[in-house]
């Protein structure tokens, strides 16, 4: 009978600990999966060769997790405790334990801390440095200089050695043509070596290149135009039926006067089915960009309004004296122009023209356009009026 009791006894006593052990594992694992402690985002900085304790316990630290040892009890069961990656991470309010440890673990470009970004506009270009505000998730600029006036600001060079920069960036935007383009990466800082050469139009992407420490000047225009061949190969593979381009590069050269007609993202397609359409009636294609382009070479803007002289010359970028398109693209179009110019609205559209909007009003017939045109030229009084 004491046997009976002792046996019963520890059984009562296995299952409770049994229970309690369930217990303990189920509360361990809501705390893994289930949204952390953190208020307000913050950055975790990853040194090279930290271990996953030391990184655990600075998280708990700060508040992001409630337990350092479920978080490495989590890595070790998902088979990531080895695979941490160095780098400035920004915590995002309220992750889970699972959310962190996959951005510790996948790596890629830093998040967090403070970034040199080099924007290169149509016309202009600026070196910015700006750091990331974790409560709010906003990058507050600390200063800001255009590096081929070569304005430097004083203090610029001092708060490049006071934060950690974790990330260098180049922003080239749509449109901007090729030498302004060279130009703008010739005064950049922080790169190494000369350009040969000016690109070829139209053959750099308009997107954000991330910098590896050490980068030359003519690795990066490689990148740019590496991603550009890559954006026209797909578009051209997936391009429409029976348009009148006979390679990848004329459609290139069409992406590139869309792109410099309209900034407007709805009217790409419209604005390539008019020049679509004109190519196909036997039209020529009067478009004022690929005038401009012609009087100054890609270099600059032009900065006041094209005469008539201009507008009657004899050179193979003026497309109300030349048929067809003219003999290379006339800026560098992004991805969306691209798409575009091969795969246009289907419309009669034949003319446009600024409606006073910012976008434009187009016309299947030449009495439309003009009195599309009255309208405009009346807005355009109307506002010189008022100055």
């Amino acid at each position: 009978m004491m046997w009976r009791n002792i046996a019963s006894n520890f059984l009562t006593v296995m299952i409770l600990i049994l229970v309690a052990v369930a217990g303990l594992v189920a509360w361990g694992k809501r705390q893994y999966i289930e949204p952390g402690p953190l208020a307000q985002g913050m950055c975790l900085e990853v040194s090279p060769g930290a271990s996953l304790n030391q990184v655990s316990e600075n998280l708990r630290a700060k508040g992001a997790i409630s337990s350092a040892y479920i978080f490495r009890i989590g890595a070790d069961y998902s088979g990531q405790a080895r695979d941490l990656k160095f780098g400035s991470y920004l915590i995002e309010p309220e992750s889970t334990m699972v959310e962190i440890l996959d951005q510790l673990t996948r790596g890629g470009p830093s998040s967090c801390g403070s970034e040199l970004v080099y924007r290169v506009g149509v016309n202009s270009q600026s070196l910015t440095l700006r750091e990331l505000n974790p409560a709010s998730g906003v990058y507050d600029e600390l200063e800001s200089y255009d590096p081929v006036a070569g304005e430097k600001p004083d203090d610029f060079d001092t708060l490049i050695e006071e934060n950690n920069i974790t990330r260098h960036r180049v922003v080239l935007a749509e449109g901007a043509t090729s030498w302004h383009v060279s130009e703008a990466i010739k005064a950049l800082p922080y790169l190494s070596g000369e350009l040969d050469a000016v690109p070829d139009e139209g053959s750099l992407a308009p997107r954000s290149y991330n910098l590896k420490q050490g980068e030359t000047r003519s690795e990066l225009v490689r990148q740019m135009q590496a991603a550009q061949d890559e954006i026209l190969a797909q578009a051209w593979a997936e391009r429409a039926e029976g348009l009148p381009y006979q390679t990848p590069q004329e459609a290139l050269i069409m992406a590139s006067i869309v792109e410099k007609e309209t900034g407007i993202a709805t009217e790409r397609r419209q604005v390539a089915s008019v020049f679509v359409n004109r190519l196909e009636r036997g039209m020529r294609l009067q478009t004022d960009p690929t005038v401009i382009y012609g009087v100054t070479d890609g270099r600059g803007s032009l900065g006041r309004g094209l005469r008539q002289s201009e507008l009657r010359a004899a050179n193979p970028y003026n497309t109300y004296a030349v048929d067809g398109l003219p003999p290379t693209p006339i800026a560098n179009p992004g991805r969306a122009a691209i798409e575009a110019a091969l795969n246009p609205d289907s419309t009669e559209y034949l003319y446009f023209v600024a409606d006073g909007t910012g976008g434009h009003a187009f016309a299947t017939t030449l009495d439309e356009h003009n009195a599309n045109v009255a309208r405009w030229r009346a807005i355009e009084a109307d506002a010189n009026s008022g100055n």
